[in-house]
C-alpha cells in the first residue's frame, strides 16, 4: 500500500486516478483548486484539503504535513488564468519567473524541482490510466480517406512542431492546408474557428511534445471534443500512440459511429 498525494485540476481525470489507485490499495490525499477541482473528488480520497490558485507555499506545506513523498499532478487548468491576474505567493512568482515566461509546462516543471528539494517526487500518472491510452489503429467503422491520410500525416508534423514549442497540440487541416493551430484557447475552441473556416470535412490532429514529460499535460480527448468535431462537420481525429489519454472511448466511438467521423491512433 503507498500513499500519495494528487493535486487536482478541473475534469475527470484527477477522479479516474484517485478510484484507480484505491482500488489498488493506496491512500489518497487530495490537494483541490478552489473554484477548480470537482468536489465529488471528496468521496474517493482519505483526505481532502483545498487551497486557492497562487498559494504555492500552502500547498507545499499541505504535502509536507501530510508527510507525502510521491504526488501526481492531474487534471486541467485553464491557461488564461494567467494572465488574469490573482494573487501569487512568493512561491509561485519564483516559479514563474525562473520558467522563462508562462508556458504551463515550464511552470510545471518547475513546481516538480521546487518540491523535489523537500523530498517530494512528482509522479508520471500513466500506470494508474493505462485503461484510458487507446493503442493504434483506426477505432470507428468510419476509415480515413486517401486523402484524409495525407491531411493526418501533414498535421503530424506541423502537431509535433506546435507541441514542440509549447504552443499547443492541436492541428485542423484540410487538403493539406493549416486551418487553425491551438494556442491558448484549447482544442475544443480551436476546432470551433476552423468551423466557421470551412463548411466542414477537415482532420483534426493531436500530439504530443516529441519529448512528452509522461508527468505533466498528457493529451486528452473525449466525447466533448468528437461532439465539437461532429457539430463542425468534421471528418477526422487522429491521436498520438501511448501519449493520448481517451476519456469514455465506448462513447466517443459511439458518437464518432452515428456521425461518420474516423477516430485513428497514429
Amino acid at each position: 500500500m503507498a500513499r500519495i498525494g494528487l493535486v487536482a485540476g478541473y475534469g475527470e481525470l484527477p477522479l479516474i486516478f484517485a478510484k484507480k489507485a484505491i482500488e489498488l490499495g493506496d491512500t489518497v490525499i487530495a490537494l483541490g483548486l478552489k473554484g477548480v477541482t470537482s468536489e465529488e473528488l471528496e468521496k474517493y480520497v482519505e483526505k481532502m484539503y483545498w487551497f486557492e490558485w497562487g498559494d504555492l507555499k500552502k500547498a507545499m506545506l499541505i504535502a509536507v504535513t501530510q508527510r507525502l513523498r510521491r504526488i501526481a499532478l492531474l487534471g486541467k487548468i485553464k491557461k488564461e488564468i494567467l494572465f488574469k491576474g490573482g494573487k501569487l505567493d512568493d512561491e509561485s512568482k519564483k516559479i514563474i519567473s525562473s520558467s522563462g515566461g508562462k508556458k504551463d509546462y515550464n511552470i510545471l516543471k518547475g513546481v516538480a524541482d521546487l518540491v523535489k528539494k523537500v523530498g517530494i517526487e512528482v509522479i508520471d500518472p500513466t500506470p494508474y490510466l493505462e485503461e484510458l491510452i487507446p493503442v493504434k489503429g483506426v477505432l470507428t467503422k468510419t476509415v480515413p480517406t486517401k486523402e484524409e491520410e495525407l491531411d493526418i500525416e501533414y498535421g503530424r508534423k506541423i502537431a509535433s512542431e506546435l507541441a514542440r514549442f509549447d504552443i499547443g497540440q492541436t492541428v485542423i487541416v484540410k487538403d493539406k492546408t493549416v486551418l487553425a493551430l491551438e494556442a491558448i484557447e484549447g482544442t475544443d475552441e480551436t476546432i470551433r474557428r476552423a468551423g466557421k473556416l470551412v463548411d466542414g470535412g477537415f482532420t483534426v490532429v493531436k500530439m504530443a511534445r516529441p519529448a512528452q514529460d509522461a508527468r505533466f499535460d498528457v493529451p486528452l480527448v473525449g466525447p466533448e471534443t468528437v461532439k465539437t468535431i461532429v457539430e463542425n462537420k468534421g471528418r477526422v481525429l487522429a491521436l498520438e500512440q501511448k501519449k493520448t489519454f481517451l476519456l469514455h472511448r465506448e462513447e466517443a466511438v459511439r458518437m464518432a459511429d452515428e456521425a461518420g467521423l474516423s477516430i485513428i491512433v497514429i
